[in-house]
């Protein structure tokens, strides 16, 4: 005959160690592994942060994954990734996806980025005006000839590194363009391969994220920048000294000179209080803002200095 108290307190002791076990291996803010996706074109920024949060907690580990920006958060909507480092919020289909499955997930600003626009040092041109760049993206303006002031012939291509990147996406968004058929764009596999092919190509102009090249300190960027200019960019209509160009680094971005400035999202899916949570907060509100300055970034909350003086 079954002992039926004893089968019932069996089960409730196997459930019991098994919901001690399952909290058991949940992450932490300091420990576990998680998988990130990142829009490749915030490849240096999301390296810096993720090794230095890892310096800080060794038994934390990201096994980061990089793509273009509509993979990146595809990946982070189908579970495959606790969170994604993004140039943009959801749209309301991606959001739906979340709020189908009742996950409330977290958006989080941290910083301002700008789409650079380079060119071969070969090539004399250095300033472009929006008109112009919109004048490319419509079809209006096809040759160099066609813009104020060049010095270089032949016909203008547009280089970036994915059709699904955050950086043609931008570009696309700007301009409201809908329809590229017609457009001399050229597409590669990386934000590095675009630096590769304008340095050798005087007739291309590429489109990359500016934290590629903008961190004084790190030997990558200088390797990149060999060899390149990074252009100028007016939003007036016909500027008329060089004051009225502005570049895609910190000042100008802070200050919203730059034109293609576009913000870096932090996208989680994370239904705890664990190891995804952990790096916003320290990306967004601790340290990591210092990351972000170094990097040539605008952090979206400047690290809090104060000073004390002394007579």
């Amino acid at each position: 005959m079954i002992n039926i108290s004893k089968s019932i307190t069996a089960v409730l002791l196997t459930l019991s160690l098994f919901g001690c076990s399952a909290k058991q291996n949940l992450d932490t803010p300091a420990r576990g592994t998680i998988t990130i996706a990142a829009d490749e074109s915030f490849k240096p920024l999301v390296d810096q942060l993720t090794s230095a949060y890892m310096g800080l907690y060794p038994d934390a580990h990201f096994n980061i994954v990089y793509k273009p920006e509509q993979e990146a958060i595809a990946t982070m909507l189908r579970d495959s990734a606790r969170l994604v480092f993004t140039a943009r919020e959801l749209t309301q289909q991606e959001r739906a996806v979340l709020d189908q499955r009742k996950i409330e997930g977290k958006t989080e600003r941290i910083a301002t980025d700008g789409v650079a626009l380079i060119v071969s040092k070969a090539n004399g041109d250095s300033l472009i005006s929006v008109s112009e760049v919109q004048g490319l993206f419509t079809g209006r303006i096809t040759q160099w000839s066609q813009m104020a002031g060049s010095r270089q012939s032949g016909p203008v291509t547009l280089v970036f590194d994915n059709n699904n990147s955050s950086n043609l996406s931008y570009m696309l968004k700007r301009f409201n363009i809908t329809d590229v058929s017609k457009l001399r764009i050229f597409t590669v596999k990386s934000n590095r391969e675009v630096v590769e092919y304008v340095r050798t190509n005087p007739s291309a102009i590429g489109f990359i994220g500016v934290n590629w090249i903008s961190d004084g300190d790190e030997p990558l960027s200088a390797e990149l920048s060999k060899d390149l200019r990074v252009m100028g960019i007016s939003e007036k209509l016909n500027p008329t000294s060089r004051q009225d160009y502005f570049q895609p680094f910190q000042k100008d971005l802070g200050l919203e000179n730059y034109p293609f400035r576009r913000g870096v999202y932090i996208v989680s899916r994370e239904a705890h209080p664990g190891l995804g949570g952990g790096l916003i907060n320290y990306v967004s509100r601790d340290a990591g803002t210092l990351i972000i300055e170094k990097l040539g970034l605008w952090p979206a909350i400047p690290y809090n200095r104060e000073v004390y003086l002394e007579r």
